[in-house]
């Protein structure tokens, strides 16, 4: 398991943010796409894993309503894939929701990111629905993981 350092990370970085996402996620988004959509968010959270100051992977959520913490992106650069960041980033993500007083997590992934998908069902998510994306034309699943359980 990795031993990746988390940091909070503010407004400041959205441009890393959005460097990390470039080398991970098509098509590109620049800093102001980041920006837009945290427009009129509550409790917008950026975590970034690194290990000896080299970014390795990152974490965008934000409030989806009162009692859920919705978790946009994670993202781990392809080398340090499979070693446990991801799990990092969500344990995380998990602590600092349950101290805002969040009650569940919830995520959206395209079925052809299967590595999440694993990652999801591994860590006790539950599949609660099924959402169309007209942007890429597929579904996405809805996971959700109540906090009491983390």
């Amino acid at each position: 398991m990795a031993d990746a350092k988390i940091d909070i990370v503010g407004p400041g970085e959205i441009p890393l943010i959005a460097d990390l996402y470039n080398q991970i996620f098509r098509p590109a988004r620049d800093a102001a796409f980041f920006r837009r959509r945290f427009q009129g968010r509550c409790n917008v959270l950026m975590l970034v894993a690194s290990q000896q100051a080299e970014p390795m992977g990152f974490y965008i959520g934000f409030e989806l309503k009162p009692t859920v913490y919705f978790s946009w992106f994670y993202g781990v650069l392809p080398p340090y894939r499979r070693t446990g960041i991801a799990s990092q980033l969500q344990d995380a993500v998990h602590a600092w929701a349950a101290e805002q007083g969040y009650e569940s997590i919830r995520f959206e992934c395209h079925n052809q990111h299967r590595p999440m998908l694993h990652l999801a069902i591994a860590r006790m998510y539950d599949i609660v629905g099924i959402r169309w994306d007209p942007d890429r034309g597929d579904n996405l699943v809805i996971f959700e993981k109540s906090l009491a359980t983390s």
